[in-house]
């Protein structure tokens, strides 16, 4: 380090934020952070020169008049602002946002040549309190939503603050460096002076500024339209990053009908050519984004989607759905419906739909309004309409009401539009099962193959899609909100195929924004949301001041609960299904491994304790749904896992409980069916498979029982393991002790059963681990194989593979417990397996190997 030069000394003294420890070192580092002009550089190059001078301040003890001199002649910015401020901290003058002692640690000396300077560049300078700078620039941002001429800051008084005076916020912990923005938004005329002084206008606070200059006036007045037009015209000609964003122009489209004067300015903007988009467009998608929100409802969204249109009509198929779901949607219907005013409900509609241009309503328009997931569960009113407006007969509503609840099935929220069809039309029952059956059965050959990971990331099943969370990118879209392709489907029209600059170009949209529309330079132009403009200003300011573009904008219930993609009171289709149909049935079968695949489920298998748990009441889970997750490569859920470990009876899949007629549609499910009691039988029955896995035999003989006729025994019998401290009150030589030998062989049937199942799980679960790891093993060496000699290359294992890993070890540890509860703690291990290959025991971790040194000989 002595051998350096000044210079690198110099480069290394600015990286350290307290020099103290260094200057100690030597005694020539000492005497080199002694020089005015090192401790000049080091807070000019550390803070930049508008902070510089307010860092220094606050170092008291390495300040003196030779290093303010070189500071300020070396470039530090010294506003009149900054030396208002530091009077008013060492005179002891609250200053809201230091803190610190700050200036109270320079000498008199010093800090009366620094107010000397100050004097010399500016004058007098008034100190009295509120008369500094910033108070002014504070006041004009209450009065915003003033009138100009009743604001109290003049335009002549700002700019002589920012000409004369050098006005700048001096450092970040000042609020007024996130407000100056604001400023320039009420006044953009002061960007040039602003600019002189050093400021720069970041990008981020675009959105920030031009929200406040369409903001609502608290006091209408007739100029306030020319204003609006006057500041975006000058702020986008001095700055040409500061520009309205489609993000903003979405915002004030939403306050149409509340903030006219913003709506008349942002279209006199369009129209004279200021924006870098068209308005139409911006209205368009704006529309586009209520289909699948839950805000389509509200009457306030109607107004403004009415306007919106009339001003900017479109022929785009979402924009007409969105228009007709307003109709359908907010026009009263009653909860009775007679034939009157199912007639009064219809004229209304046909008056509604003329007015807004939408007329000829189509079969189509009728469909799509239906599987709507907002549209109202009460459909009668919208087929009345269908009925008088199309003229169609009764075999073509029966045939849309087919199509409808066959839709319906594959949205999952639509499960009580399906249940009134079904309640309404009762030979939906049959149609539906056979249509579940014939579409939408599953086999491991239908997935992709487990080496393509990312087709099967992306996969998912049709039928119980989990629709209260934001869907993965590449997962399929919900079915209303591709309206056009649901109905090519049941149609019979093949789906088309997006080109290859089409593919995933909506894979990053969600339900409430509409992805960023690059201009022809390509600049970001903004998302677009369903936030109206005074609800982003309330978010701006309820953001921390100080670092508000670094926060993320605060939400609250009421600004959320309208952009929820599902209705507020909806039944899940898999629920129904399960309830209407039962849980052991082919169409619930269907559902249960469509909703294990999209790792929902709960829905058919409830994991709350607000049904029983007992198994006649529980789908039966089967061996396929493993291998169809390990295929895929993700985690079971838990319900699964709880399911094993209960006992749950083992199926290698649903062709095991299900006859092939009713898998093949042929023998529909009667009511009979769906209310009919599975009982399970206490004895041990004879299986398929039972010449593959030997029977495990109890660890206890339980003695033949005589009939009751003939003489009992007069010798006292031994007693069983698992009572042999327990009392019994049987009298003896009666037949109660015959009763109660007959009642233990029942109990222990069936605790041996649930044993048996989670046996035969575990046995199967572990060839399913070795195969999984044996496909991990050969992958793995592909890698190393492939990859460059001494590269160190890590193949991840799948989730699948990890969650059966860490859950059989648990499952084995709960069948041994399982046995000990029922055989007692001193029950022997049995070997439940055919052979070594297939072997499994549970074994205690073993210990680390530690390394001993011997003992050295002498």
């Amino acid at each position: 380090m002595e051998r350096l030069c000044d210079e690198v000394i110099q480069l290394v003294l600015n990286e350290i934020s307290n020099p103290t420890s260094f200057s100690l070192v030597s005694k020539r580092f000492y005497e080199f952070t002694q020089d005015p002009y090192v401790r000049a550089s080091y807070f000019l190059a550390r803070y930049g020169r508008i902070q510089a001078l307010y860092w220094a301040l606050g170092r008291g003890k390495l300040m003196n008049e030779r290093v303010i001199n070189v500071m300020l002649s070396s470039g530090a910015h010294l506003s009149r602002y900054l030396a208002q401020s530091a009077i008013h901290h060492y005179f002891r003058t609250q200053v809201p946002f230091i803190k610190t002692p700050w200036v109270r640690t320079i000498p008199l000396p010093v800090f009366t040549h620094f107010m000397t300077v100050a004097a010399r560049m500016y004058g007098d300078i008034p100190v009295g309190k509120g008369d500094d700078d910033g108070s002014l620039f504070a006041a004009l941002l209450k009065q915003s939503r003033f009138p100009t001429e009743s604001r109290s800051g003049k335009w002549e008084a700002l700019k002589e603050v920012l000409e004369k005076y050098k006005f700048i916020p001096f450092c970040h912990k000042d609020p007024m460096m996130a407000q100056f923005p604001l400023v320039l938004a009420i006044e953009p005329r002061l960007l040039p002076y602003a600019r002189a002084n050093g400021f720069t206008m970041d990008r981020k606070y675009r959105n920030f500024v031009f929200r406040k200059m369409f903001e609502k006036s608290a006091v209408a007045s007739e100029g306030r339209v020319e204003d609006i037009v006057r500041n975006v015209r000058e702020l986008s000609r001095l700055d040409p990053d500061m520009f309205l964003s489609r993000t903003v122009a979405a915002e004030i489209c939403m306050e149409a009908k509340t903030n006219e004067p913003a709506y008349m300015a942002l279209k006199r903007l369009d129209k004279e050519g200021v924006l870098k988009f068209e308005l139409r467009t911006v209205v368009e998608d704006l529309t586009k984004l209520f289909v699948n929100t839950r805000s389509i409802s509200a009457s306030t969204t109607t107004t403004v989607l009415r306007e919106l249109h009339g001003d900017f009509p479109s022929q785009d198929r979402t924009v007409r759905l969105v228009l007709l779901l307003t109709v359908f949607i907010n026009e009263p219907l009653p909860v009775a419906p007679t034939q009157s005013t199912l007639n009064v409900y219809t004229t209304k509609c046909k008056e509604v739909i003329e007015s807004l241009g939408l007329n000829p309503v189509t079969r189509q328009d009728i469909f799509d309004v239906l599987v709507n997931k907002f549209v109202p569960d009460r459909f009668g009113g919208v087929l009345e309409f269908a009925r008088v407006a199309l003229n169609i007969s009764r075999k073509d509503i029966m045939t849309l009401v087919q199509d409808v609840a066959l839709a319906c099935l594959e949205i999952g929220c639509k499960g009580k539009m399906v249940k009134r069809l079904v309640e309404a039309y009762e030979y939906l029952h049959d149609v539906i099962a056979a249509h579940v059956l014939r579409k939408h059965r599953l086999s491991l050959e239908d997935l992709p193959s487990s080496e393509d990971e990312k087709a099967c990331r992306h996969f998912g099943a049709v039928l119980c899609r989990n629709f209260s969370i934001a869907r993965l990118p590449g997962d399929p879209a919900e079915a209303a909100a591709n309206i056009g392709e649901l109905a090519d489907a049941l149609n019979g029209a093949p789906p088309e195929v997006p080109t290859e600059g089409e593919e995933n170009s909506d894979s990053d949209d969600d339900e409430e924004t509409i992805g960023a529309a690059p201009d022809e330079d390509g600049e970001d132009l903004g998302h677009i949301g369903q936030d109206t403009l005074t609800t982003m200003i309330r978010k701006d300011e309820m953001a921390p001041t100080r670092r508000r573009r670094f926060y993320e904008m605060y939400t609250s219930f009421h600004d959320s609960v309208g952009k929820l993609p599902y209705p507020a009171d909806y039944i899940q289709v898999g629920r129904w299904v399960r309830q209407h149909y039962g849980c052991r049935s082919a169409p619930t079968a269907v559902f249960m491994l469509h909703a294990v695949l999209n790792e929902n489920t709960s829905v058919m298998q409830p994991y709350v304790y607000t049904e029983p748990l007992d198994a006649p009441n529980r789908v039966p889970i089967t061996l396929k749904h493993f291998r169809m997750l390990a295929r895929l490569g993700r985690m079971p859920n838990v319900v699964l896992w709880d399911d094993v470990e209960s006992g749950a009876e083992f199926y290698f899949s649903e062709e095991d409980y299900l006859s092939p007629e009713e898998l093949t549609g042929a023998v529909p499910t009667t009511k009979r069916l769906r209310n009919h009691k599975y009982k399970v039988k206490t004895e041990c029955l004879v299986r398929a498979e039972a010449s593959l896995e030997p029977t495990i035999a109890p660890p206890i003989a339980v003695p033949p029982v005589e009939p009751s006729s003939s003489k009992p025994r007069a010798t006292r019998k031994r007693p069983l393991r698992s009572t042999a401290m327990k009392k019994s009150y049987a009298i003896p030589d009666s037949d109660d002790e015959a009763i109660a030998v007959d009642g233990k062989v029942d109990e222990i049937a069936k605790k041996r059963r649930i044993e048996e199942n989670i046996q035969r799980w575990i046995k199967h679960l572990t060839l399913l681990l070795k195969e999984e790891q044996k496909k991990y093993n050969e992958k793995k060496k592909r890698e190393l194989a492939a990859a460059e000699p001494g590269t160190k290359v890590r193949v991840p294992k799948s989730d699948f593979l990890k969650s059966l890993s860490s859950r059989l070890p648990q499952l084995r540890k709960a069948a041994i417990q399982k046995r000990q509860a029922l055989y007692g703690a001193d029950v022997p291990d049995e070997d439940y397996s055919e052979g070594e290959e297939d072997e499994y025991q549970y074994r205690a971790t073993r210990a680390k190997r530690r390394r001993i040194d011997a003992p050295e000989r002498e």
